[in-house]
Parts: structure tokens; sequence; C-alpha cells
């Protein structure tokens, strides 16, 4: 209803809503809130695939930082005696994150294997140092972020073309193609466990 007044909002105020936007989307992330896929997608909607993606990837990593710090600083020590009681899948991830951590957070990030904000916990309770959680995680998230920015461009030119968004939108290039990349994307884990 109202993207026509949020887009001319967008071109006379574009630094200012360009700051609230990632000051939002960095506080749902820093405290692990429901509604980031809604932020990315928001992203696309109303700053497009190239603007939005670069807003979406700047706060997540933001947001994503923040809580590296707060765990870092505040509750490492807990999360850490937590981790160290775990078997199994969590425990041979978090050895593989201490002995070789770039590599194995950018491929993380990249392969949806263990969710966002637990992959945040995680790298934050096993020492990693800063510098290489901000690198692989703003490099790592990028197809990610350009999956989801491009699912909110589509929805937004649904609605400038007066459709109804109903799930034969499905079905409409920037919503179908967006969709497989996130379906390829999902399935990048089984496809590496069946290699092995």
């Amino acid at each position: 209803m109202h993207r026509a007044q949020l887009l001319e909002f967008k071109q006379s105020h574009l630094i200012m809503l360009s700051i609230m936007f990632v000051m939002c989307y960095s506080v749902i992330v820093a405290l692990s809130l429901p509604g980031s896929t809604v932020a990315s997608i928001t992203g696309g909607f109303l700053f497009g695939l190239y603007f939005g993606t670069v807003l979406n990837v700047l706060a997540a990593s933001t947001g994503s930082t923040a809580l590296f710090i707060i765990v870092r600083w505040g509750l490492g020590d807990f999360m850490l005696r937590r981790l160290n009681r775990l078997e199994g899948r969590s425990e041979a991830i978090v050895q593989r994150l201490r002995s070789n951590e770039l590599s194995v957070l950018l491929s993380l990030r990249l392969i949806p294997i263990v969710p966002f904000f637990i992959l945040n916990l995680l790298a934050a309770s096993v020492g990693m140092k800063l510098q290489n959680f901000i690198i692989g995680t703003f490099f790592g998230m990028f197809p990610a972020a350009v999956v989801f920015t491009w699912i909110g461009v589509g929805l937004g030119e649904v609605f400038d073309r007066g459709a109804d968004p109903d799930l034969s939108l499905i079905l409409t290039p920037n919503i179908f193609f967006p969709l497989v990349a996130l379906g390829v994307l999902s399935l990048m884990p089984v496809l590496l466990n069946n290699r092995d």
C-alpha cells in the first residue's frame, strides 16, 4: 500500500533512510531477534539489488560483530564451558573453528550448515580473532545476501506493476530464480557430505 510513498521518501532522504535501515537490521542481528530474513528482503524492496545488497551485508556484519564482541567480553567463558560439553557435530565444528578460523568461518557462512546466530556465538566462544570474524562474515554472507535482496527486488517489481501478491508471484523471474539459488545454497551441505 505504501511502496510509492516509501520510494519517494527514499529519494529525498536516502542517507537518513539507509542509516536507519542499517541500524535497525544491525540491532535485529546483534540481539538474535527473528526478522533478519525479512530485513534482507526489505533491503532489496527499498534500495534495489546492488545498494540493497551492500546495506544488507553491512548491517548483518555490524550486528554479528556487535554480538561477537558482547559474547567475547561478557558470556565467552560461560559459552565455552557449554560448548566443551557438546558432542558430535557441534564439537567437530568447534574444533575446526579453533584450528583454522578464517577458512572454516568463510565456508560455514557460504554453505549454511550452522544457523547464522549460532555461528556468531560459536566463533566468539572459541576465541576467534575479531579480524578473522569480520572478514569471514562480510565475504561469506554475500551469496545469501544477494539472493534475499533479489527476492525483495522481485517483490517490488510485482507491486510496481500493480499486481496483487499471491502464490503466482513465485513464478515471476525475479522471485523464482532467487528461490532456486536459495535452494541450491541450502542443498550445498548435503552435496558436500555426499562427496566425502
